[in-house]
Formats: structure tokens, C-alpha cells, sequence
């Protein structure tokens, strides 16, 4: 028999990131008793405190510390950066997950995992959901179209921020962006949650679908400053990267995952952020107004 909500235990991976801060917040919130699983004690470690998770030092890639992580745990989140090693550390917590009786997996996985991908993290992600899988694990997979929060990364926020360029290998194509504070309060009410959702995969879609032109023009409204959309080749986009100091390992990933983009593969809409949470997901404008400071720094 699962525990109630007041007495389940859930381990919330990558805590310090984006959907890992949402997620502990929402699930605290929901009243669960959050582990959040960090690789070192800092200021962002110190934050998760105060909302009043327990952290617990560990690393995906040491199925030690994640054995130890998961004692006594009934649900657990896991997510992986984009960098090398996802296949490596999913085996690893679905291994630890077995030997510790953890009852159910939310994974975020990425709506263009595909097995065929040219990028190297959409093919791991497609090859780590199976793995989950055949674990025999109770699995719930999310699979979301891109973040609001790419606006925020380094290598897309200058000429934003300078320029109100939005800069981006596109084309026409579309997809409804979604934040990391939506699939937080998902993956909260997965792990309070999670009964009839094993084996199933979620596609996560923001509040509309669009596309880059239409998402530059919200941008312009809720910032009260023109913004533009420039379409540039994926090999253009890649070069511009490398003289930024993006890891390889990232800009090989965006050099497939945009060919599939504009293939239409992050295209399309569903209700299931509502229908999980009780609120509709946030929209692009309400997101710039809401990091107005980072994107009109004067």
C-alpha cells in the first residue's frame, strides 16, 4: 500500500536546476517530504534548506550515494543535464531505485527523443526511457518541448538583451514553449500522485503554440521594447556557439535536435499541464514580465 501524501517521501535529482528547484518547491507545497539530492553544499544547496527540503549530497554517476539517497524513499524525479553520461546514470537509479523498493520513476525525457536522432542527448533520452522501462520500475515519462528558460542561457540572452534579437535556426516552424515552474508542478503531482500513470509518457506543452516570429512579438508586448526574430542556418547557429565557449557536447545536441525542429517534431498542444495541476501553464509574455530585471537590465 502506498504512503499518503503526508507521509511519502520523494527524491527530487538535480535539484539545484531548473525543474529540480520548481519541483521541490511544488512538492513541499504539496505537502511531501522532499529529498533534494545535490553534488555540493553552496548557496543554491542552502536555498533548498529553507524551503525545507533535506538535502543529500550525491551523484547520478556513483550508484552509492544514490542507494543511500533513495533509503526509505517512495518516489523519485530524475533528470540529467545536457552533457555526456545520461544512459551511465539512468542505469545507475534504476538499479538503486530497485535495491532501495523506490515504488515509482518520474523521468524527464525530451519530446524529440528518437532513437534515430542526429543529436547525440535526443538518442540517449530515447534509449534511457527503455532502459527505465525494462527495469521494471513503475515509470512515468515527461517529455516536454523546449524551455521558456532557454531565453535565459548565456548564449541566447546578449543579443536579446542588447540588440532585442531573439536568434534562433527555426525557420517556420512551431512549438508551445513551456517553463520549468509548469513541469515542476507536474512532476510534484506525479510523485504525489502516482497511481495510473505508470507506463505512461506525457508530451508537455506550454499555454499556445508558436512560432518564433509570434513568440518575438509577445516578447515585444510584455517588455515594452521591439523585438525582432532572426532565422539563421543550423551551421551558422552552430559556429556562433563555438566562439562562445558552448560545450561541443551541447551544440552537437542543438545541430540535430533543430534539424528535427524544423521537421515540425516540437509542433502540436495538449491540456495535460492543466489537467494535472489545476492552472494553465504560463504563457511567453507572462514569462519575460516575470524576469523583466534580466531582459531590460537598465
Amino acid at each position: 500500500m502506498s504512503a499518503s501524501a503526508e507521509q511519502r517521501t520523494v527524491l527530487v535529482t538535480g535539484a539545484t536546476g531548473d525543474t529540480g528547484r520548481a519541483a521541490t518547491r511544488e512538492a513541499i507545497a504539496l505537502g511531501l517530504t522532499v529529498r533534494a539530492l545535490v553534488h555540493r553544499r553552496d548557496e543554491r544547496a542552502a536555498a533548498l534548506e529553507v524551503l525545507g527540503a533535506r538535502v543529500v549530497i550525491g551523484d547520478l554517476l556513483d550508484i552509492d550515494t544514490i542507494v543511500a539517497a533513495l533509503e526509505g524513499v517512495d518516489a523519485a524525479y530524475l533528470v540529467w543535464p545536457v552533457q555526456p553520461g545520461l544512459i551511465h546514470a539512468t542505469v545507475n537509479v534504476a538499479q538503486a531505485a530497485k535495491e532501495a523498493g523506490v515504488s515509482h520513476i518520474v523521468n524527464l525525457s525530451q519530446r524529440s527523443a528518437d532513437r534515430y536522432s542526429k543529436s547525440h542527448s535526443c538518442r540517449d533520452h530515447f534509449i534511457a526511457e527503455q532502459v527505465l522501462d525494462w527495469s521494471g520500475l513503475a515509470v512515468t515519462h515527461l517529455r516536454p518541448t523546449l524551455f521558456l528558460e532557454w531565453l535565459l542561457y548565456p548564449w541566447q540572452l546578449p543579443s536579446f538583451v542588447d540588440q532585442g534579437i531573439l536568434r534562433m535556426p527555426a525557420g517556420q516552424a512551431r512549438h508551445a514553449p513551456i517553463g520549468a515552474e509548469d513541469q515542476g508542478r507536474v512532476i510534484a503531482a506525479l510523485l504525489k500522485n502516482p497511481e495510473g500513470h505508470e507506463g505512461r509518457t506525457y508530451p508537455l506543452f506550454g499555454l499556445r503554440e508558436m512560432d518564433h516570429a509570434e513568440m518575438a512579438a509577445e516578447l515585444s508586448e510584455a517588455l515594452g521594447r521591439r523585438v525582432v526574430y532572426q532565422d539563421v542556418s543550423i551551421p551558422d547557429y552552430a559556429a556562433s556557439l563555438e566562439t562562445m565557449g558552448v560545450p561541443a557536447y551541447i551544440i552537437q545536441h542543438l545541430e540535430g535536435a533543430m534539424v528535427a525542429y524544423q521537421q515540425g517534431v516540437m509542433s502540436g498542444m495538449n491540456d495535460t499541464v492543466e489537467r494535472m495541476t489545476g492552472r494553465k501553464p504560463m504563457s511567453v509574455g507572462a514569462f519575460a514580465r516575470l524576469h523583466a530585471d534580466v531582459f531590460n537590465p537598465s
